[in-house]
C-alpha cells in the first residue's frame, strides 16, 4: 500500500486485538493487488438489540489506480457478526474477491468456457430408441431417444450435426443430453 492504513473504531471502545487481526488482513491484500493506493477500515456497531447481541459491520474502502473498491454490506441477520472477527474476516474476503476480479480485468484476463462436445449422428436406432454420435476427434457416443433436448428422436437424420454432455456408461460413454445444430433448431 502507497499510504498508511486508516482504521476507525465507531461505537465500540478501540482495541489493539481488533486493531492487529485488521493490518494483518489488509496486508494479505497486496498479494492480490499490489497496486493499493490507500486503504481504509471502518468497524462499527450501529445497534444493539436487548434480545440479540451486539451485531459488528465492517466497512473497507480500497483506492485503486482508477477508483475505489467498496465492501459495505450490513449484515443485520447474521449472528456470526456477533463476533467482531467474523465480520472482519467476511469483510476482507469479499474485498480479496473483488480485488482478485480487479486485477484479473486490468490484465485483461478473459473467461474461456471450454465449448461442448460436437459431433454427427452415426446412426439410429428408433426400434431400439437409440442412437449415435460419431465425434470430432473418431469417438462413437451412445444416445438414448430421451436424451435429444431440442427436436425429436422420430425426426432426426443421419449426419446432423449435435453437441452433447457426455458421462461413462455401463457399455463405454454416452450422451446424458443432445442439442441439435442446425437452422431449423432453437441454438441455447
Amino acid at each position: 500500500m502507497k499510504l498508511p492504513l486508516e482504521i476507525t473504531f465507531r461505537d465500540i471502545p478501540k482495541s489493539d486485538f481488533v486493531e492487529a487481526n485488521i493490518r494483518e488482513k489488509a496486508a494479505k491484500l497486496d498479494t492480490f493487488y499490489d497496486h493499493i493506493m490507500a486503504c481504509r477500515v471502518i468497524v462499527e456497531s450501529p445497534h444493539s438489540h436487548k434480545h440479540k447481541g451486539t451485531l459488528y459491520h465492517v466497512i473497507i474502502d480500497v483506492t485503486v489506480p482508477d477508483g475505489e473498491l467498496v465492501v459495505d454490506r450490513a449484515h443485520n441477520d447474521n449472528h456470526a457478526h456477533e463476533d467482531v472477527y467474523v465480520a472482519i474476516r467476511d469483510a476482507f474476503d469479499a474485498m480479496r474477491r473483488q480485488l482478485k476480479a480487479y486485477a484479473s480485468k486490468r490484465r485483461g484476463d478473459v473467461k474461456h468456457h471450454e465449448a461442448p462436445p460436437h459431433g454427427n449422428i452415426s446412426s439410429l436406432h428408433p426400434e431400439q430408441d437409440f442412437g449415435r454420435i460419431m465425434t470430432n476427434d473418431g469417438r462413437d457416443i451412445y444416445f438414448h431417444r430421451n436424451s435429444i433436448i431440442n427436436a425429436e428422436f422420430d425426426e432426426l437424420d443421419v449426419g446432423e450435426e449435435v453437441r452433447f454432455s457426455e458421462e461413462a456408461g455401463e457399455e463405454g460413454p454416452q450422451a446424458t443430453t443432445v442439442q441439435v445444430v442446425g437452422k431449423h433448431h432453437i441454438v441455447g
